[in-house]
């Protein structure tokens, strides 16, 4: 039962839904092949990097990085404001250069999409609360499920671009903003929990 809590906390902060409206460039752009091999990567980065900070756990902040984890959390809760903003006003969230090595392609996409502060206080938090194996375990399930989501996307994508792509192009700006308030609002949440780790009440 943990398993799977921790599986399902990491998998909606991961949001593979969010995920493909911000790379909708590399859907557009990107043969299935070329894409699939893109994600492949890029979960196979985030899964690693999630597996070293459950089991570092928050003292590595501390211990190897010399900073506060409260930093780190308002430094991230900045990046995603700045790109709230910007997707609100502009309505497009294009921030991927397509072009390039898909090993190249697939560490834009693992930092800052997938490697964020939330994923990576979420793997802090299964590593905390389960043994190492079982940890590893959960982050494995949640990468995997957020890798077939995001292929899926693709695949329905595609067909749908051929025959309706005026259509296309509109529901993706407009589901954009949407998701920009979203983003814009978790940024403020992680800047006062950040500020509330570094001066507490």
């Amino acid at each position: 039962m943990e398993l799977l809590k921790a599986s399902s906390l990491l998998f909606v902060l991961l949001n593979p839904f969010l995920i493909s409206i911000y790379l909708i460039s590399l859907i557009r752009d990107l043969t299935l092949k070329e894409f699939v091999k893109v994600m492949v990567r890029a979960h196979l980065i985030s899964g690693i990097v999630f597996v070293i900070f459950a089991i570092t756990g928050e003292g590595v902040f501390e211990d190897v990085f010399n900073v506060r984890f409260g930093a780190f959390l308002i430094f991230g809760g900045i990046i995603f404001l700045w790109i709230g903003i910007q997707s609100i006003f502009s309505g497009k969230i294009v921030l991927i250069d397509t072009h390039g090595n898909p090993e190249h392609v697939a560490g834009s996409v693992a930092m800052p999409f997938m490697i964020a502060p939330g994923t990576i206080s979420a793997s802090v938090l299964i590593g905390s609360s389960l043994p190492t194996s079982s940890a590893a375990m959960a982050i494995g399930i949640a990468i995997t499920f957020s890798l077939v989501s995001i292929i899926v996307f693709k695949l329905i994508h595609d067909p749908l671009k051929k025959r309706n792509e005026r259509l296309l192009s509109r529901y993706v700006e407009v589901v954009g903003r949407v998701v920009a308030l979203f983003t814009g609002t978790y940024a403020i949440e992680m800047i006062a929990r950040g500020i509330t780790l570094l001066w507490p009440v």
